[in-house]
């Protein structure tokens, strides 16, 4: 079942309900100082140390930021409650117009080559036609990615999103080896995401919804943009495709829209064929792919430099 949305907006989703309640994914830095002179808690965490090693610290060696989140940590971790968050991406409308890694570039104050979403050309045999396929992290219900992080800094929320915990993150990278979609990305580069923490320490200045997570040596992937949708709009990429490639919604509520067009989610997935990336890994992506059959555009190399899948 189709809808027209009734502001026809790319950016307000209020409708439907998606964003009762205000998630934050906003993550904060960990500092890996050893402190000799604090007791040790007993508590035994699994390092890499820069040569590769894999060695036991005590977690008191494990120095923390002072700014008290405590706040923003617990909605980091519970999300938003009644949700499940889920994307939609029609391979039939993309034309790798790259609005989408833009978007996603600005929201997330990343720079090339880092980029948490990709658009890969891919081509399934000899004689089929190749296509453009959006790729980014799938949020996946059954993750391998949280089940190898050695200080829980990876988990799954209770809306579907899959989160990093940048207070907790030590940067060992057992994730990004562990994630089979190649997802992840490691910051070696500038902390952007702290500027608005006082010197001081004070984080009243920091709002909830807020992705702080550009954190240098730490990991870091597609959030699904929470501090957009707890504002009341659509993820950065739904926003930046001029076609209408992604859609996102919750599937709790059965619907998902690209802010033009709204679908029942259900039935466009039956309808459509819909089918999940490396669905036989057992990962149960939150990401759903329509088939690009009666595509709108032609298909068309381009100038910029992109990843190939054949």
């Amino acid at each position: 079942m189709k809808e027209e949305n009734e502001n026809n907006s790319r950016r307000k989703f209020l409708k439907f309900g998606l964003l009762a309640g205000g998630a934050t994914i906003a993550s904060i830095g960990l500092q890996k100082n050893i402190m000799g002179e604090t007791p040790a808690s007993g508590e035994k965490i699994k390092v890499m140390t820069p040569d590769g090693k894999l060695v036991e610290i005590d977690s008191t060696h494990l120095e923390k930021s002072g700014v008290d989140l405590t706040a923003y940590n617990k909605e980091l971790r519970d999300g938003i409650a009644g949700k499940k968050f889920i994307k939609v991406i029609d391979l039939a409308r993309c034309a790798n117009a790259r609005k989408c890694i833009q978007g996603c570039q600005e929201a997330h104050s990343r720079q090339a080559p880092v980029e948490f979403l990709k658009v890969i050309k891919m081509k399934e045999t000899e004689l089929s036609a190749p296509y453009w396929m959006p790729q980014s992290c799938n949020h996946c219900d059954n993750p391998p990615c949280t089940k190898v992080c050695p200080v829980d800094a990876t988990f799954k929320r209770k809306d579907g999103i899959v989160a990093i915990d940048s207070e907790r993150c030590i940067g060992c990278r057992f994730c990004m080896a562990a994630c089979p979609y190649s997802a992840r990305s490691f910051n070696w580069g500038e902390n952007w995401g702290i500027a608005k923490v006082k010197a001081d320490g004070d984080a009243s200045c920091i709002s909830p919804g807020e992705n702080l997570s550009n954190r240098m040596g730490t990991v870091q992937k597609c959030d699904f943009c929470p501090e957009m949708t707890s504002r009341g709009e659509l993820p950065a990429c739904v926003q930046s495709c001029p076609n209408g490639t992604i859609f996102f919604g919750d599937a709790n509520e059965d619907v998902v829209s690209n802010g033009e067009d709204t679908f029942r989610l259900s039935e466009l997935l039956k309808k459509r064929g819909a089918y999940r990336y490396l669905e036989d890994l057992g990962t149960e992506p939150r990401v759903y792919y329509l088939p690009p059959v009666n595509r709108q555009f032609p298909f068309e190399e381009d100038t910029v430099k992109h990843n190939t899948t054949e």
